[in-house]
């Protein structure tokens, strides 16, 4: 094992074949980040999502992909130069994997990448381990989406967060406010079908507010501008957003919620309370706008 993927993986508990398939893919995308770093993506775009949240906030739940948004639109961007950095870099810490982007059959406003490699084979190479392990297919896949948006809303801001490992680096990435305004557009607008939900999205939620962490109202107007939620012209207001919620919590199956986002966390009390009495109160007493 590398000396400091060994030190990365001292913070995890991986007692069980999932905590350690989590903890794994959560090195890699460490590492991925350190790549992107060399590569300069951070010079054009930033990063958000669950994962900026759960490696650069703390948040307690593992998360799948690692999401990136341009600074300005540019339509011609392309992540295929990025890929090599990325590979480059796990190669260099170890890590058996390829790195390559999703070929597209129509034109989207997100360049997509995909970090695959054997889950077992990866296994082997920072650990004393030989197969069969119980609980991980010989064939089994470790898989890491990227994704970037190429068409961004306006309005978001930004800050600096400097990391220590591998080495010492820094990732531009969405400030809380336009992190949380991005949060409550996937709540409000991503669409599964009736009452479905991701769990992991109202997990996150959660997080928001018991952080106190107001959010961007300008930056969720645009993004719902830019999906066709909301009116272009037309003002959100506190009050309006607060009225979308309790009408989307009111829906919910929340069974369904929380079974997306139980191999995630740990501590599956924290699912107890969810319900829709549950949100709608949480909401009124503690969202915040800034």
């Amino acid at each position: 094992m590398h000396s400091v993927v060994e030190d990365m993986l001292k913070k995890y508990d991986y007692s069980d074949p999932d905590r350690y398939k989590n903890a794994l893919k959560e090195v890699i995308q460490e590492i991925a980040l350190l790549g992107l770093f060399r590569g300069g993506l951070f010079d054009e775009a930033a990063f958000y999502g669950g994962t900026a949240l759960r490696i650069l906030y703390g948040i307690d739940r593992f998360s799948q992909d690692l999401d990136f948004s341009l600074l300005e639109p540019d339509k011609k961007f392309g992540i295929d130069p990025y890929c090599e950095f990325i590979e480059n870099e796990l190669s260099a810490y170890g890590f058996k994997v390829r790195v390559s982007p999703k070929k597209k059959s129509a034109r989207t406003n997100v360049e997509s990448a995909f970090i695959k490699g054997g889950t077992m084979i990866n296994m082997m190479q920072v650990e004393t381990v030989r197969p069969p392990v119980s609980g991980v297919h010989g064939d089994e896949l470790l898989t890491v989406k990227l994704e970037v948006d190429v068409d961004p809303p306006a309005g978001a801001t930004y800050e600096l967060k400097h990391q220590l490992m591998p080495i010492p680096y820094t990732v531009r990435l969405f400030s809380q406010p336009s992190l949380f305004a991005g949060k409550l557009h996937a709540i409000l607008c991503r669409r599964w079908g009736s009452g479905r939900m991701k769990g992991r999205d109202l997990y996150d939620y959660l997080w928001y507010l018991a952080h106190s962490i107001p959010v961007d109202l300008k930056h969720l107007q645009a993004r719902m501008v830019q999906t066709g939620h909301w009116k272009k012209g037309s003002p959100l207001t506190e009050k309006d957003l607060r009225e979308l919620l309790d009408k989307r919590f009111g829906v919910i199956d929340y069974g369904q919620a929380k079974q997306d986002v139980f191999p995630y966390i740990t501590d599956h009390s924290a699912l107890d309370l969810w319900s829709a009495e549950f949100f709608k109160s949480i909401t009124a007493d503690k969202l915040k706008c800034g």
